[in-house]
């Protein structure tokens, strides 16, 4: 069993149904990325990844075992989260922001790690800079530091790019790459088509929170897909730098 499974996943907000017998998995040196329209459940699916999003029906389950049966504390010791929101309430120092992702680990090693991930994301200069003083691309990759952090294998990000200039989102998707090709787990939920074919290895598409599709990213993303899903009429153009979608609007 992959260690992110879900099988007819039902949930609610609100009074609305966010997921509709959805089916999702991401295995072992495996990155998936969710796409699909604004609120076509991307953001649910992975709350209830986490625990965060009740299920009322079907299951999720993290490394073999129901989400439901874990206490917070398992679940934090079997996936690092890193959610949409990047509000950070203290005015804490990077390092201590990013040791927060290692909380199970000795203050000396949650520290350590928390230098290594800082440099792979290229914000080591701001170790001991305070959350305040930080631009909102600054406590992006911070708060990507903290997720990586974690010891655990298991990772879920949702919309971790949004609002990002090219190079910090390439350099998101590539640290992400990075954790999967390291043998962990990742599950991404993007917006951005073009960049989910170049760095996924699967693509879910939801909508309405159902799964539509699910495969290779061009497979997933078919031109049928593309129209139906995104009111797009496109096709895949080979680059050197991988798919490119050429696109319009659908008439």
């Amino acid at each position: 069993m992959a260690p992110l499974t879900m099988r007819d996943a039902e949930a609610s907000l609100g009074g609305r149904k966010v997921l509709d017998g959805a089916d999702v998995q991401a295995g072992r040196g495996e990155l998936v990325a969710l796409v699909g329209p604004n609120g076509a459940g991307k953001s649910s699916l992975i709350r209830a990844f986490a625990g965060l999003l009740a299920l009322d029906g079907g299951i999720a389950r993290l490394s073999g075992d129901d989400v439901r049966a874990l206490s917070p504390r398992q679940r934090a010791e079997r996936v690092a989260y890193l959610p949409q929101e990047r509000r950070i309430a203290w005015n804490l120092p990077a390092i201590e922001i990013a040791a927060l992702g290692a909380p199970f680990l000795t203050g000396e090693q949650a520290l350590a790690r928390a230098r290594v991930a800082l440099d792979e994301v290229g914000a080591g200069h701001l170790a001991d800079r305070g959350a305040a003083e930080m631009s909102g691309g600054e406590r992006a990759r911070v708060l990507l530091a903290r997720a990586l952090a974690s010891p655990s294998p298991l990772l879920l990000a949702d919309e971790p790019i949004a609002g990002l200039d090219p190079d910090a989102q390439r350099l998101v998707l590539e640290r992400l790459r990075a954790k999967a090709d390291a043998g962990g787990s990742v599950l991404v939920s993007l917006h951005d088509l073009t960049l989910a074919a170049a760095f996924a290895d699967r693509v879910v598409v939801l909508d309405g929170g159902r799964v539509v599709a699910a495969g290779p990213p061009l497979e997933a993303l078919s031109p049928e897909v593309l129209k139906t899903t995104f009111g797009l009429d496109g096709r895949w153009v080979e680059t050197v730098d991988g798919p490119l979608l050429a696109a319009r609007r659908a008439q």
